[in-house]
């Protein structure tokens, strides 16, 4: 029993961070009707943001995680969506996944051969000391991972329901026509989602990183997982996200640990296979129709 609850508290540790990831692929989404397949490297790429400050301009590692912060939202904030989002949006949203896709391959090639090939360590914020829960033991890091990224979700969904912004925000989303016609500022509220995406993905980069190391590849594997998550939970809705990538990490640690850990890459494709035939449009996702 007690490691059963182990695997499940380390299962929702990890799967709480795809579940940031994936909550970007679904702002984006509602923001521009496209989908961002650079997601992954903006997760890869805030760490090395922190590497730099740290290791070039020999900044404590605070004050780096605070510049990583502030350069991530400029570069994958406002430059993504000013330099490449908004002028390509209006040719299509085929035309955008395309730059995304070519996007992240020149981030990831970028970061490859301008600082290094070999994966870094990077700082954990928290310690890494085993704390005992009913006899099973857990990682402290683990537990402040889950609450940070549960507690941001919940920030997330009351900013987004609650304030008159995020009122705005989702109208946006919803029918950006009308959104515009009743006053709202489409294209700011735009930028907001694009921010807040970008900061989603540096904290994500923050809390996985020190388990699975600084490298330049990490963004295929948790590009991935994320946009499965999205998937799964249902593309359309937040809360879907969130159920999506806490499923996925803790399926994973359930199958590698009790069935086998040779085949847990493929647990992913096998939940998303499953959901696409049973429920297409998500655990928690609904239904949109489109005049043809």
């Amino acid at each position: 029993m007690s490691q059963l609850l182990q695997v499940l508290l380390s299962g929702l540790a990890t799967g709480s961070i795809y579940a940031l990831v994936a909550i970007g692929f679904t702002l984006v989404w509602q923001a521009a009707q496209t989908v961002n397949f650079a997601q992954g490297e903006f997760v890869m790429l805030p760490a090395f943001f922190v590497l730099v400050a740290m290791g070039y301009f020999g900044l404590p590692f605070l004050p780096a995680l605070l510049v990583g912060l502030v350069l991530s939202v400029l570069v994958l904030g406002v430059l993504f969506k000013k330099l490449i989002a908004e002028p390509i949006l209006p040719h299509g949203g085929i035309t955008l996944i395309i730059a995304t896709m070519a996007l992240g391959i020149f981030l990831k090639e970028s970061v490859k051969e301008f600082y290094s090939a070999e994966a870094q360590p990077f700082p954990s914020m928290f310690p890494n000391d085993p704390i005992d829960i009913f006899g099973a033991v857990v990682s402290l890091q683990d537990l402040f991972n889950l609450a940070i990224s549960l507690g941001v979700v919940v920030l997330l969904t009351l900013f987004l329901n609650r304030t008159r912004t995020g009122r705005c925000m989702q109208a946006t989303a919803q029918n950006p026509a009308v959104a515009e016609i009743l006053g709202v500022d489409v294209k700011r509220m735009i930028l907001y989602t694009f921010l807040i995406n970008a900061a989603l993905a540096a904290l994500a980069s923050f809390l996985i990183t020190p388990v699975y190391l600084a490298k330049f590849s990490n963004g295929e594997t948790l590009g991935l997982i994320a946009f499965i998550a999205a998937i799964v939970g249902g593309f359309n809705q937040i809360r879907g996200a969130l159920v999506g990538g806490l499923l996925i990490g803790v399926l994973d640690n359930l199958t590698a640990t009790y069935v086998t850990a040779q085949y847990r890459a493929a647990l992913p494709l096998v939940l998303l296979i499953v959901i696409i035939m049973l429920r297409p449009q998500g655990l928690m996702g609904t239904s949109e129709g489109r005049s043809v």
